[in-house]
């Protein structure tokens, strides 16, 4: 009996085991025994998103992992192989454009990527023959795919314009294309990039702008179209004004014609005005009306930078002193938002919307300027005070020393 028990929990045990097994992968066990360059494909793919999500190499190239021989890879059991360049897209959509399988992963998936790529100048180049163009792996790679939040992904926002630059930095590469090939270079330099390395992940990139699976190069019909997704007051106000109508007249490209593309630097209030830095004597010549509205603005927001500057100044020699000054510090705050408005403001190319804010800031930066002052005349009317006390105590503790001295002689007399 007991002999039977034993063996019945021996039986349960080992099946049980069995069932939680792992399924078999030959075609890793076989390639991991091959080593070199056949055996990244079994190593890679530990890592890879398709494996943690539980897929194996049959899911994507066929065949039977469970069969140990090479009857594995026969055409019978589905074997597809490795694809050719321009059956990527498709081989990597037969799962990724199907909506009801992708959403047992995740029903957030998108499953737009081929449709959206077929409109893509990739796309579209790929149709006519030319394997020279971006496919899907060459993005996200191949046995180690990993989702763009991970920081070690070539899709991460963080590595975008290095994953693009692969290509479109390469010279000899993007030879035949007709395409400048700095702009990774320009975009290092730039606002955007500077914004992505110190970690925020939401600043522009090229996919930002281009679009990832569709890329397509912007201004199709209007360039403002693609900065006005982020800069949307910008480009509001700059559609209100004579520029608008008159830069697309020119065939201009709106918001580049200042700011430039992928070099886009911080913006300075020298480049209002008529000085060396100047865009706007770039279409415009002294005596227009253009021409003078600029030097207008220009001289408003020196005037009101120049006023916080000084007012900024002052209170904090006071608040060092000790002095409470921050009231005059928090309506300070407001003349800077003003100067924020009247830069932003400047898309208007009106000088009266442009001095409406910059007089209100300038106001506000004389009071506190002055608040700074009176800071100071009573820190110098304090120690003034202080000089005073301190000399009378001192005269006092030494007359009391005399007395002392005086009564202790007439003691010992």
């Amino acid at each position: 009996m007991k002999k039977s028990i034993t063996l019945v929990a021996l039986m349960f045990f080992t099946l049980q085991a069995a069932s939680s097994a792992p399924p078999k992968n030959t075609c890793v066990t076989c390639h991991a025994a091959l080593g070199g360059d056949q055996a990244k494909p079994a190593e890679q793919f530990e890592v890879d998103v398709h494996h943690q999500a539980g897929l194996s190499c049959a899911d994507c190239h066929g065949g039977d992992a469970n069969d140990e021989t090479m009857s594995a890879m026969s055409p019978a059991k589905g074997f597809r192989g490795v694809p050719k360049r321009n059956q990527i897209p498709d081989f990597c959509a037969r799962c990724h454009s199907d909506a009801a399988y992708m959403h047992r992963f995740n029903p957030q998936l998108r499953v737009d990527q081929l449709s959206q790529y077929l409109t893509s100048v990739h796309g579209k180049r790929l149709k006519q023959g030319d394997n020279k163009v971006a496919a899907c792996v060459d993005c996200h790679g191949v046995h180690n795919i990993l989702p763009a939040s991970d920081a070690r992904s070539p899709v991460c926002p963080s590595n975008v314009a290095s994953t693009c630059g692969r290509c479109h930095a390469d010279a000899a590469y993007m030879k035949g294309y007709d395409i400048p090939t700095n702009q990774l270079a320009s975009y290092e330099k730039s606002v955007h990039a500077q914004a992505l390395a110190g970690g925020d992940t939401s600043a522009p990139t090229c996919s930002t702008c281009h679009g990832n699976h569709g890329a397509t190069p912007p201004g199709v019909s209007s360039v403002a179209n693609v900065c006005g997704t982020c800069h949307v007051m910008n480009e509001q106000l700059f559609d209100q004004t004579p520029h608008q109508a008159a830069f697309a007249r020119m065939g201009l490209p709106g918001c580049v014609q200042c700011h430039s593309n992928h070099e886009i630097v911080r913006p300075i209030d020298a480049w209002v005005g008529s000085g060396p830095q100047s865009v706007c004597t770039a279409c415009h010549a002294p005596g227009d009306k253009g021409y003078i509205a600029s030097q207008a603005m220009s001289a408003d927001l020196t005037h009101l930078d120049s006023s916080l500057a000084r007012a900024e100044q002052v209170l904090n020699v006071a608040e060092r002193d000790g002095m409470e000054v921050s009231g005059a510090k928090v309506e300070l705050a407001d003349a800077n938002e003003d100067l924020v408005k009247a830069r932003v403001n400047v898309h208007t190319f009106d000088q009266t919307t442009v001095r409406k804010l910059t007089d209100s800031g300038a106001e506000i930066a004389a009071k506190s300027y002055q608040a700074g002052l009176a800071a100071l005349r009573e820190r110098d009317f304090r120690r003034k005070g202080l000089g005073i006390a301190l000399i009378a105590i001192v005269l006092a503790i030494s007359g009391l020393y005399l007395k002392i001295r005086q009564m202790e002689s007439g003691k010992n007399a």
